[in-house]
């Protein structure tokens, strides 16, 4: 990762850094003690399957950990205040794929705290880009594997 301004909500810095505390005190502690006991276990350490699934768990959460303090090294707090008539990053906008009578709800947010399944997207992927920029009314359409897929703005709050 790079050192480019990363994006996030005041939500979101502080989930990541709630998530950051947590790999940094728990989760090391708990990855040290596996480590531990698998070296307890004794054997070849080549043919211990225990101490390597540790080793790897352990590279797992020091990669994060690094990931995580370079997204809070370089945050740049994304600020909405007032009424949005276009979208931008931060605001949350009211979507209708065409031929579909539901609405789907999705907040713009940088990459670092996008989770499409909580209804946030990064601005840039696909259809953050197609939005971003549009008012209500506005027709956008994304490329999908499958075609296209054009949505109309209903709200931008």
């Amino acid at each position: 990762m790079s050192d480019q301004p990363q994006y996030v909500t005041a939500e979101g810095l502080k989930d990541i850094e709630q998530r950051l505390d947590f790999l940094r005190t728990e989760r090391r502690a708990q990855v040290a003690e596996r480590l531990h006991q698998a070296l307890e276990e004794g054997g070849e350490l080549t043919e211990n399957a225990e101490y390597e699934d540790a080793k790897n768990e352990q590279a797992f959460v020091e990669g994060e950990i690094m990931r995580l303090e370079t997204i809070l090294n370089n945050a740049q707090i994304i600020e909405i205040a007032g009424k949005q008539d276009t979208v931008k990053l931060g605001v949350k906008v009211t979507i209708r794929e065409k031929g579909s009578k539901q609405n789907d709800i999705f907040q713009l947010v940088g990459p670092a705290e996008a989770a499409p399944e909580d209804g946030k997207i990064s601005h840039e992927s696909p259809l953050g880009k197609a939005l971003l920029g549009k008012k209500v009314g506005e027709q956008v359409t994304v490329k999908v594997p499958d075609g296209n897929v054009v949505y109309e703005i209903k709200k931008i709050q």
